[in-house]
């Protein structure tokens, strides 16, 4: 016996984004990212709010979309590991509170980044196909669909 590893979830990381002090977090994690970026002497206004748009969106990507599997043991018959983090998030039921935070806060940051960039054509463009990239994935018509078979096993 583990003293000290025993859980009651069968998969921790279906819980982890409704953890105590996540979401503010997450929030905090963005700002420090968007005032490290306003920071660096050479970026414009526009381009630290584009860059922190477009950074958020790839590491949202790469973490709830592409990447698969569990960092723990599960006893579930190795069912996560065929499932990304955005599908494994609340056991998959749609629409929860973190589901929504987690879809509306990229959409709120693109429409920050929007107005901060007086929505010039290239920011706009840059930040439309970074905010498509990571909206399009939480669907819940494509729960488990993996398109042309990228990401299938």
């Amino acid at each position: 016996m583990n003293v000290g590893v025993a859980h009651s979830e069968v998969n921790p990381n279906t819980r982890v984004m409704n953890s105590r002090g996540m979401w503010l977090t997450y929030a905090l994690g963005v700002g420090m990212l968007h005032i490290v970026l306003l920071s660096i002497p050479f970026f414009s206004v526009p381009v630290a709010w584009t860059l922190t748009n477009v950074i958020h969106n790839l590491g949202m990507y790469v973490f709830l979309h592409a990447v698969k599997g569990t960092p723990f043991e599960t006893p579930d018959q190795g069912k996560a590991r065929l499932l990304t983090h955005w599908e494994q998030l609340d056991y998959g039921v749609q629409f929860t509170s973190s589901r929504k935070f987690f879809t509306i806060s990229p959409i709120i940051l693109y429409f920050l980044t929007s107005f901060y960039t007086k929505y010039d054509p290239t920011h706009f463009i840059l930040n439309t196909a970074s905010l498509l990239s990571v909206l399009i994935p939480k669907l819940p018509q494509l729960h488990g669909v993996r398109i042309f078979g990228i990401n299938k096993y």
